[in-house]
């Protein structure tokens, strides 16, 4: 299914991350309350500076389900909001790997990112959740859009279904309206970075493993691995349609979460932070 490549990768991103030196510029680091995980505990570590800081996207909740989750409507800039699904276990379960599988020296902790604050621009690598249901605003995305063609990288995850993709869709046209979201083809670098990801696998979240999917019967089954791309033929945003690699990395110690899916999202994950820092 997945296979280690031959490339010297580590040593190049080792040398890449040296480069670029410690972002000395961070604002500080906040942990924000989590619409699963109001507090979390913290890593001993968690104030030691690393060469890459894992960055999640902040945003204002909106979509298909738009007034479904009463209890997250609350201002989005302080936590208890949509974007913080999966949040904070996800992010450091995810770097744990990190750490483990290169040779990168990542920081422990995320960072939250609001591109209303120009925060993202300390960071090469951008993940976020639940843009199914997000309301990235014309501004956000005209933000969001400078510092791609800057050379960041967006990984947009955790949206399910016709009704998800088409907003989606709408609210990422605010970021490049006039470039097409294509399927990767087996032979782009982005899947063979670090790992040879062969096989397109289906990764459930937690609470759909008995189905395989969220929104099934509306176009939910079946994972695709979509990207928008610049006039390089560089990904610039990453898109995990039908895929929930948050709840995989969040449940990758949790021996009921399938170890296949929880390897495979580990492994997408790695191949575009090294993709990121090198292209």
């Amino acid at each position: 299914m997945v296979r280690r490549s031959g490339k010297a990768v580590a040593v190049a991103v080792g040398l890449v991350l040296t480069a670029l030196g410690v972002f000395a510029f961070q604002k500080p680091f906040r942990q924000y309350p989590g619409v699963e995980h109001f507090t979390y505990p913290l890593p001993p570590d968690w104030n030691v500076a690393g060469d890459f800081v894992f960055a999640r996207l902040m945003y204002p909740n909106g979509g298909p389900m738009d007034g479904y989750y009463p209890r997250f409507q609350g201002d989005w800039r302080e936590g208890l909001s949509l974007w913080t699904q999966d949040y904070p276990p996800a992010d450091r379960h995810f770097l744990t790997a990190v750490r483990r599988l290169t040779r990168i020296q990542a920081r422990s902790v995320e960072q939250s990112v609001n591109l209303d604050e120009h925060d993202e621009y300390d960071f090469p690598f951008l993940y976020a959740v639940q843009v199914g249901e997000w309301a990235l605003t014309e501004a956000q995305g005209a933000e969001m859009r400078e510092f791609l063609l800057r050379g960041g990288f967006f990984l947009a995850d955790d949206f399910h279904g016709n009704a998800e993709y088409r907003e989606f869709v709408t609210r990422i046209g605010y970021v490049f309206p006039g470039r097409p979201i294509v399927e990767i083809p087996d032979n782009d670098p982005i899947l063979h970075s670090v790992y040879d990801l062969l096989y397109r696998v289906q990764i459930p979240g937690q609470a759909h493993l008995r189905d395989g999917c969220k929104n099934c019967g509306d176009g939910g089954r079946g994972a695709h691995w979509q990207g928008i791309y610049d006039d390089k033929g560089r990904i610039m945003v990453a898109i995990a349609f039908n895929e929930d690699l948050g709840d995989a990395w969040e449940w990758a110690d949790d021996p009921a979460y399938p170890e296949n899916a929880a390897s495979v999202a580990m492994r997408i994950g790695v191949n575009d932070i090294v993709y990121a820092m090198t292209h």
